[in-house]
């Protein structure tokens, strides 16, 4: 066989936003969470 000038060498892994989201996740759901109860709240409290 010829040479390809192939490498086998890994490809270098690409940063993926999804990734660099997932650690965040167990801050930013309770915090979202308590804005929308304030919110819905807020709105059920002006409405009242």
């Amino acid at each position: 066989m010829s040479d390809h000038n192939t490498s086998h060498a890994p490809e270098a892994h690409s940063a993926d936003a999804v990734e660099n989201v997932v650690p965040l996740i167990p801050v930013v759901l309770p915090v979202v969470g308590a804005i929308m109860i304030f919110l819905l709240a807020f709105i059920a409290v002006n409405m009242a």
